[in-house]
């Protein structure tokens, strides 16, 4: 679903991305930008409990997330450097935004939900590596069941409707987002464990 939303999302932000080119600025400033802003939105609002308030900044800053990729094709073909930014700092935004709601478990009392929001940060750091180390050897790991995109969704929605009062939608998707991770865990290793049973040995570093 959300491969199919994202050529209408780029036509949206296309004519700002232009207007941001033609003034100078460049596609790896917007990138960390929007991860200043996630990180200062993240840690501010949510240990206080201001979940929509907190999520409605946090979705305005993701938004760069797609707009550098924009900016990027239209300035010439992608750097090594804009790509290797972009994929370090998108971990950086989300280790806020579930550092910043672990902070209001920990605040709230809520002892076994903060600990479902410390395994959704390190789950969701797991998938990346994997993927990332899979890559790194020559193999591909473009698999699983929550990818970050699917994650993030997951995550701000039922953080934002939690704000909003919705009953047990925050531990929900939680829970669905934490069994998710962990299940994506397992098929990106199971994939990478099959194309290595074809690869002849050689040494690694």
């Amino acid at each position: 679903m959300l491969k199919l939303l994202r050529p209408a999302v780029t036509r949206v932000l296309t004519p700002l991305g232009r207007a941001l080119v033609r003034r100078g600025i460049g596609p790896d400033a917007i990138t960390a930008a929007g991860t200043l802003g996630t990180v200062a939105a993240a840690l501010f609002f949510y240990p206080r409990g201001q979940l929509f308030a907190g999520t409605m900044v946090i979705t305005f800053f993701v938004l760069a997330d797609l707009l550098d990729g924009v900016m990027a094709r239209m300035t010439g073909p992608g750097s090594v450097w804009g790509a290797f930014l972009d994929s370090t700092l998108d971990r950086v935004g989300d280790a806020a935004i579930f550092s910043g709601i672990l902070l209001w478990f920990v605040v709230s009392d809520e002892m076994v939900l903060a600990g479902v929001a410390l395994f959704c940060l390190v789950a969701g750091a797991l998938v990346s590596y994997v993927k990332a180390r899979a890559e790194g050897l020559g193999l591909t790991c473009d698999v699983g069941l929550a990818e970050r995109p699917e994650r993030l969704v997951v995550g701000l929605v039922s953080i934002g409707l939690s704000g909003l009062g919705v009953p047990y939608i925050l531990p929900v998707g939680l829970w669905l987002l934490a069994v998710a991770s962990a299940v994506t865990v397992v098929q990106r290793l199971l994939h990478v464990r099959r194309q290595a049973a074809s690869v002849p040995p050689r040494p690694l570093r």
